[in-house]
């Protein structure tokens, strides 16, 4: 869950974020499960109101609070039989240019960080602030630029920069539009690859889409970026390209051995806005296979990692039917990815992702682990996030990350 900078502290108090609430129910924790539901089914589900909608506000990289809902639900503790409240954040439909045009007053940022956001908002035509990965710069210079006011929230983000910069030497800017977990991760990934994965290397990795529709017929309402109004059962050889095109990229990239080539490969890669977007659904149909395979140990009681009781526990995603239509189906049109979900791409991946939250500077929740207890042969990515919704990526490692 996201925590906002913003908020009093009385606030804070009230709420934990996901990382805190994996730690709490480390134990096995029991949550009612439900059928995979056929498609009429998951219309009716997605009609039913949530528990509890709560209006709070968050800090974009922008610095402009954001009202962003907030859904709260019950984990059931089978050994102590107790609930415990768990908030998780459902993404806002408001686009960023209208949280731009809003013209309330900012109460969080001094009038010199009001008048840098202005400046930038000018910029938005030249041809860097498009790039779906910036040019690399110094951190310690990108800090300085983005956050030179006194607030409270400025000086904790320099203190956070201060600590990034102890292991990483630059940063690169992610373009924002509610893929840059998906293109920091996957860019982090492909950069240090030196090998296919076993997951990749599957002979029916790219069957898929068949061998799911054959037991699912409700994912036939899956929607791509672009063909928003084809369904799935339209779309199965298009995902299986796309599949093809991931495990294709993901090899000849780590073939390349040398450093300076392999980032110009990647480069070139994500300048390539069909492709990009491409292997972006073929990510998010990972994660619905993902889904789906957590959820069915559970139900057959097998062990599963804590996250995905609290992924399920959502009003909005009690199984994996409605995390496909309310949340996997709307990631890069209204929404990103919800910190749960970010244990989710991790699986899916089997890579470890390693998050500098710099808001959370001097607390345990500084930098986070997707999942919090990885396996020793995963790899590593790191990130960087002001504000558990936006990701940049550091690079030129000083020192190598220790876990």
């Amino acid at each position: 869950m996201t925590e906002p900078t913003s908020l009093s502290a009385g606030a804070e108090e009230k709420r934990e974020s996901v990382p805190t609430q994996l730690m709490k129910h480390k134990n096995e924790v029991g949550v009612a499960s439900e059928e995979l539901g056929s498609s009429n089914a998951a219309a009716d589900q997605k009609e039913q109101p949530t528990s509890e909608i709560r209006q709070d506000c968050i800090y974009r990289s922008s610095g402009r609070p954001e009202k962003t809902d907030m859904i709260k639900s019950s984990v059931m503790d089978q050994g102590a039989s107790r609930n415990c409240e768990l908030y998780l954040p459902v993404s806002s439909n408001r686009s960023a240019v209208e949280s731009s045009e809003e013209s309330e007053e900012d109460m969080y940022r001094d009038e010199e960080e009001i008048e840098r956001e202005k400046i930038l908002l000018c910029e938005t035509n030249s041809s860097e602030y498009k790039l779906s990965v910036s040019p690399e710069m110094d951190i310690m210079e990108y800090c300085r630029k983005e956050w030179r006011g006194n607030t409270p929230a400025a000086k904790r983000m320099r203190k956070g920069y201060e600590a990034v910069a102890q292991k990483f030497a630059s940063i690169r800017r992610i373009r924002g539009d509610n893929y840059c977990a998906f293109r920091a991760t996957l860019f982090q990934a492909l950069s240090q690859a030196t090998q296919l994965p076993p997951w990749l290397q599957s002979e029916d990795f790219t069957m898929l889409p068949e061998n799911l529709l054959s037991k699912y017929d409700w994912i036939k309402q899956w929607q791509l970026r672009q063909k928003p109004g084809k369904r799935m059962g339209e779309i199965s050889d298009e995902i299986k390209e796309y599949l093809i095109l991931l495990r294709k990229k993901w090899k000849n990239i780590s073939d390349i051995k040398g450093p300076l080539e392999k980032q110009e490969a990647c480069d070139k890669l994500f300048k390539n806005e069909e492709e990009e977007y491409s292997l972006y659904e073929a990510l998010k149909f990972l994660m619905l296979n993902t889904a789906i395979e957590l959820y069915n140990a559970d139900k057959s009681g097998r062990r599963v990692p804590v996250f995905s009781w609290l992924l399920f526990a959502r009003d909005t995603s009690s199984n994996p039917c409605q995390l496909m239509h309310n949340h996997l189906n709307h990631i890069g049109h209204s929404g990103g990815l919800e910190q749960v979900e970010m244990f989710l791409l991790a699986y899916a991946l089997q890579y470890t992702i390693q998050v500098y939250r710099l808001y959370k500077y001097s607390t345990d929740e500084f930098i986070t682990l997707y999942p919090n207890d990885p396996e020793e042969d995963w790899p590593v990515v790191t990130l960087i996030t002001e504000d558990d919704r936006h990701y940049n990526i550091p690079v030129r490692m000083c020192q190598e990350t220790m876990l």
